[in-house]
């Protein structure tokens, strides 16, 4: 029970700790933002290796995490494959696809009524079905390879992108158009000078909400079909074969490449959006 007993004092200590500097005078200065979170989620390791060892629990439960780094360590050949498989090809190929579709979609909708009326509500239909209907029926069309894996993310990143830019497109009131009208600017000029920077908060919400799913998409849509590579898959299989420090292996890169890709486009945001007052007062 003795790493028990030490974990949950650094427990304590790292908690008043942070405590402290979240009340400090120091606390908006980013490397002090940095490194809360940061002895957050070591103080959360650290108290998972003391349970795990202070109560005896079996690996092939609950791994100890100096067992998941080891094996991480140990793979990185196989992870690196996986994450070429899932996130290079599956993840990040649906997600630029989809994007980019979803956005010329919100573009042709905002020009018609009849899409506007038409498109959304089944838009929202399909947003609303689950992925373990439709990646089986995709992984049909497409095949076992990414490509049925990039097919299943567009259509999760598709809809939350097209509905968000589509209201952000009408953020702009009737006044500001108007303005635009007597400086004889056209729809194209309006849309690149007003609507499009008004609609930059609604659209990078979008995103961000599509970088999680993306990897959501990639990862699940490999349970229903996949080549004998990637994180589904090497997850799927590992857990057939208990071998469950490989699984937490392949979990712990799915978060730190989920978290960077949202991080990446939050940065985006920021330097995009400065002007609006979300922004505002961020250092």
């Amino acid at each position: 029970m003795s790493w028990l007993l030490g974990a949950l004092v650094f427990w304590a200590v790292a908690w008043g700790l942070n405590a402290w500097l979240a009340q400090s005078r120091w606390h908006r200065l980013w490397p002090v933002r940095l490194f809360v979170p940061l002895l957050f989620g070591i103080t959360i390791l650290v108290l998972w290796e003391g349970v795990v060892r202070g109560f005896d629990i079996k690996q092939v439960i609950l791994p100890a995490p100096s067992l998941v780094a080891q094996t991480f360590a140990n793979s990185t050949d196989i992870l690196w494959v996986d994450f070429q498989q899932t996130v290079l090809k599956g993840a990040l190929s649906g997600f630029l696809i989809g994007t980019t579709a979803a956005f010329l979609a919100a573009i042709l909708i905002d020009r018609s009524s009849f899409l506007t009326r038409g498109l959304l509500p089944i838009g929202n239909f399909v947003a609303a079905l689950p992925i373990v209907g439709t990646a089986p029926i995709l992984v049909s069309w497409f095949g076992f390879d990414w490509h049925s894996k990039a097919a299943v993310v567009v259509v999760m990143v598709f809809f939350p992108i097209l509905v968000n830019t589509v209201q952000g497109l009408r953020e702009t009131d009737q006044m500001q158009r108007d303005l635009m009208r007597t400086y004889a600017a056209g729809y194209l000029t309006t849309l690149t000078k007003l609507r499009l920077p008004a609609a930059m908060p609604f659209i990078f919400n979008g995103l961000k909400i599509a970088t999680t799913l993306a990897l959501i998409g990639a990862i699940v849509a490999e349970y229903f079909g996949s080549p004998t590579r990637g994180m589904g898959f090497r997850i799927s299989t590992g857990v057939g074969s208990l071998s469950i420090d490989l699984v937490w292996a392949e979990i712990f890169v799915a978060a730190l490449v989920g978290s960077g890709f949202y991080g990446a486009v939050a940065l985006l945001e920021r330097s995009v959006t400065f002007w609006h007052p979300s922004q505002r007062g961020q250092t």
